[in-house]
C-alpha cells in the first residue's frame, strides 16, 4: 500500500512502508529511475528517501553548507556570560 503526499509547490511523493518496500523493492526501484521520489515509513514515520541518481561529480552534504549568519549588534553571548561571572565573583 502507498499513499501519495502533497508538498509545497503542487507536487506529489510517494509515501510506503518498509515492508512494502521490502516485498516490492524490484517495482519501486523502477519507479525511482524514471524519476519518482519514495519517502519509507516505518510505524508511520519517515525514515528514508529513496531519490533518482545525479550525476553531479560533488554534492555538498545539507550539514557542510553554508547556512544562515545571524548578526546582532552589541557584545556577542559568550563575552556577555564571561562578564556576569566575573561580577559574581
Amino acid at each position: 500500500m502507498y499513499i501519495y503526499v502533497y508538498i509545497k509547490g503542487g507536487a506529489y511523493m510517494k509515501t510506503i512502508t518498509f515492508t512494502d518496500f521490502r516485498k516490492k523493492a524490484s517495482g519501486f526501484i523502477t519507479e525511482v529511475e524514471h524519476g519518482e521520489t519514495i519517502v519509507l515509513l516505518r510505524r508511520g514515520k519517515p525514515i528514508a528517501e529513496v531519490v533518482p541518481f545525479t550525476d553531479r561529480l560533488k554534492r555538498t552534504p545539507s550539514w557542510k553548507r553554508s547556512g544562515i549568519n545571524l548578526q546582532i549588534q552589541g557584545s556577542d553571548l559568550s563575552s556577555a556570560i564571561l562578564k556576569e561571572r566575573e561580577s559574581e565573583l
